[in-house]
């Protein structure tokens, strides 16, 4: 039996102890890792909870990122409630066995703490992991702050093990999983209420029940499994938007697929992922100061996307900017792509639509950069049409970055 692990009403947390401690309130079965700043102290704090009886669960030491992930989904379909962490080239290193786990239906929870992909080597936040997961076949949910992080880790199993799909919890390295805020969290007992006792759906050690994992399916039945599974995640959204319901009863903090920042009137917005987006709403505000009818979306399911949400809270905008923190090596802006196709398709107005893209290896995203844009933003609107290149690269030294 674990020993109490006694909680403060209001702790100091970042983001990785945030989570550290969602895992131990799972109680987690098992826990299979391979360390990779910055999310390295998310399994450590955990494997010292283990080796201080708090937890009652395995943690398993692996040579690899590959092996990690093998691990989990070998310990998820034996019938265990499993977990791990990754970032960058460590996630990278997963990815071959991500397909394994989404195809083979194991509700493994994922922290993925967002670092830059070499090369040149950079330990530093941006998105380039996080737009690596998108066609991996799992729910990939945005958390922005350590209060966050705690409430998307618990809410993450209760969705991976409702719908039957493994998901990614994403929060800003260093900016969110190293910088330390208050933290409301909930008792041992209401999280593990919450979270639920886990029952599992498709273990293949169940010999009444037996089940056959990685069979080899070629043109005669995989596309039929990949379809399921699209249309599974499409369908998600439902599940989701259920948990975080009940998370808002049980907590007061209420989460949305898409949420909103003075978007009522506002004629320009900005459409933002992770830690930026409470820097954008103080530009915001700032903006408005100046006359500037401005607003933020951000989104907190990058899989399922939210199409026709994110084109309802936009309708009335007459420009809009989409921030990529992810190299697009080659194209326009993941956001910029997947925000225009939901905005063009389901609305009826057809605003100015620009790209940013910003903060790669963990460059700032000052209030003065967030400033301009708004401006450009501003400009836009009032000229009907663009003022400025459709893609910009913002904060990069040397000569002006800039595509059509």
């Amino acid at each position: 039996m674990a020993e109490k692990y006694e909680l403060l009403k209001t702790e100091v947390w970042d983001g990785n102890m945030a989570a550290s401690h969602a895992l131990r309130q799972a109680q987690i079965d098992v826990v299979a890792a391979y360390p990779i700043t910055p999310s390295t102290p998310i399994v450590q704090n955990y494997g010292k909870f283990l080796s201080d009886g708090y937890v009652d669960g395995e943690f398993v030491m692996v040579e690899s990122e590959h092996a990690a992930m093998s691990a989990c989904v070998g310990a998820s379909a034996a019938g265990g409630r499993v977990a791990t962490a990754t970032s960058s080239q460590g996630f990278a290193l997963m990815t071959e066995v991500m397909y394994q786990a989404s195809g083979m239906r194991v509700p493994i929870v994922l922290n993925l703490v967002n670092r830059a992909l070499a090369a040149p080597l950079n330990v530093n936040g941006d998105h380039s992991d996080m737009y690596l997961s998108r066609d991996t076949g799992w729910l990939n949910l945005c958390a922005y702050n350590p209060q966050e992080a705690y409430d998307f880790n618990l809410m993450a199993f209760r969705i991976a093990e409702s719908t039957r799909i493994p998901t990614i919890v994403n929060q800003d390295g260093f900016i969110c999983s190293h910088t330390a805020q208050n933290v409301e969290p909930l008792s041992d007992e209401e999280a593990y209420k919450f979270v639920g006792e886990f029952k599992p759906k498709n273990a293949m050690l169940d010999f009444s029940k037996p089940i056959t994992y990685g069979a080899q399916t070629e043109e005669d039945w995989h596309f039929e499994h990949k379809a399921q599974l699209h249309h599974d995640i499409m369908e998600s959204a439902k599940t989701i938007e259920e948990v975080f319901a009940e998370f808002a009863k049980l907590t007061g903090r209420k989460y949305s697929l898409v949420e909103k920042y003075d978007m009522d009137d506002a004629e320009v917005a900005i459409v933002a992922l992770g830690t930026t987006v409470e820097s954008a709403r103080i530009a915001a505000k700032n903006a408005r100061a100046k006359g500037i009818k401005a607003g933020v979306v951000s989104i907190r399911t990058l899989r399922p996307f939210p199409y026709a949400q994110i084109a309802e809270v936009l309708k009335n905008c007459k420009a809009i900017a989409m921030l990529d923190r992810s190299l697009p090596a080659g194209a326009m802006g993941m956001l910029f792509n997947e925000v225009g196709v939901a905005v063009l398709q389901h609305s009826s107005s057809k605003p100015i639509l620009s790209n940013y893209i910003y903060g790669l290896g963990g460059r700032d995203m000052t209030q003065e950069m967030l400033n301009e844009i708004y401006q450009e933003l501003d400009n836009n609107a009032k000229a009907g049409k663009l003022t400025h290149a459709t893609q910009q690269f913002v904060g990069l030294r040397g000569k002006k970055m800039a595509f059509n």
